[in-house]
């Protein structure tokens, strides 16, 4: 034990089952002259307080540490039970005196609030869900705390906060009824315990809605919406629909070329053809040509026929001359057909190739 200053102004930050102990150590001058500074800090049960001091075990949550808090929440402190806590400040080679406190955490432990609340509406009521707020185990504190009740907070959130309606209740599921429809309403939750007088900050402020007839104003609003949407739809139609028609008329006009432009565009499997090129038979026909002086001679051959029968010895005899110049004349004529004959073929197949080059026209 040296000349060391005790820690002084103990206190405990506390929130259900979490505590945590912290405490001041002002005197700096004697930390520069004695060295590094460290705290110990220790808690008893106020049973084994009773008995003697060479009896007493204190047990050391933290030893030797430069913070100047130490949390006890993991040192199996019992929710009901009462305590006895100390620290001291600790160098290489001294020490301070003791600093105590006394600790009963069911009676001074603060409350938490609840760990969620959810608002709901729910025909025209307000239904609220309320979560117990939880230890430093993930328990229940109504398992630490059975007579905790729940402390209701809810108003108009268009009005001030100072005029809400409270309820309280027990329940963790309640439902605020007679409300007015189509109203926002704020909620906040708050847990107290009436045996140690102890109460919890609220929870965060919840919001929400009631249900009821839509007012007119928002039918109408409604209405106004859906009919510039409406118009909107049109609008973006009607432009498109402009748009493509324009594009249409660019790629794909509607005025035709001149068909004998086409005909240059088209192949020659395309062109027509009055007739297929490879049958001359088809073409040309033979034809017997009969000029006036066949008939001539056709009708010479009847008169000497008939004079045969009247004479037969002058008609033998002219007969034979006259046959002779049928022959020779039927000859000649016949010469003569067969060359028109040529030249009608001719000029029939030549007719032919110009239809099937497209120079004939109709």
């Amino acid at each position: 034990l040296g000349d060391l200053s005790r820690p002084q102004n103990l206190s405990l930050q506390t929130l259900n089952t979490q505590y945590v102990l912290h405490w001041d150590w002002a005197d700096d001058q004697q930390t520069a002259v004695n060295g590094t500074l460290t705290f110990t800090a220790q808690y008893l049960s106020a049973f084994q307080s009773r008995k003697a001091a060479h009896k007493q075990k204190w047990r050391t949550v933290c030893a030797d540490v430069s913070e100047r808090l130490c949390d006890f929440t993991d040192a199996g402190l019992n929710y009901w039970g009462i305590y006895y806590l100390r620290v001291r400040a600790n160098t290489a080679q001294w020490f301070s005196s003791w600093t105590n406190i006394s600790f009963c955490p069911d009676k001074e432990a603060d409350l938490g609030p609840p760990s969620s609340v959810k608002l709901t509406s729910v025909k025209g009521d307000l239904e609220i869900v309320i979560a117990d707020p939880l230890s430093s185990t993930n328990e229940s504190m109504k398992t630490l705390a059975p007579d905790m009740h729940y402390r209701i907070q809810y108003w108009k959130k268009l009005e001030d906060y100072k005029k809400a309606k409270v309820l309280k209740t027990k329940n963790n599921v309640v439902t605020l009824s007679e409300l007015d429809g189509s109203t926002w309403y704020c909620v906040r939750v708050q847990s107290y315990c009436d045996f140690f007088n102890k109460t919890s900050v609220f929870s965060e402020t919840h919001c929400t809605s009631t249900e009821g007839q839509t007012p007119y104003w928002q039918i109408f609003l409604y209405f106004l919406l859906s009919l510039v949407l409406c118009f909107l739809l049109v609008l973006v139609w009607f432009c498109f629909y402009t748009v493509l028609k324009s594009l249409k008329s660019i790629f794909y006009p509607n005025v035709q070329l001149p068909a004998h432009i086409q005909e240059l565009w088209s192949s020659d499997s395309e062109k027509p053809q009055l007739l297929p090129p490879d049958s001359p038979g088809s073409v040309c026909e033979h034809l017997d040509m009969i000029s006036a002086e066949m008939d001539a001679v056709m009708d010479a051959q009847s008169l000497n026929s008939e004079d045969q029968d009247t004479s037969a010895p002058s008609r033998h005899g002219s007969g034979d001359s006259g046959f002779s110049s049928t022959e020779e004349d039927f000859s000649q004529h016949g010469a003569i057909t067969d060359g028109q004959t040529d030249d009608v073929c001719k000029t029939n197949r030549r007719h032919t190739e110009e239809l099937h080059d497209g120079t004939l026209c109709a």
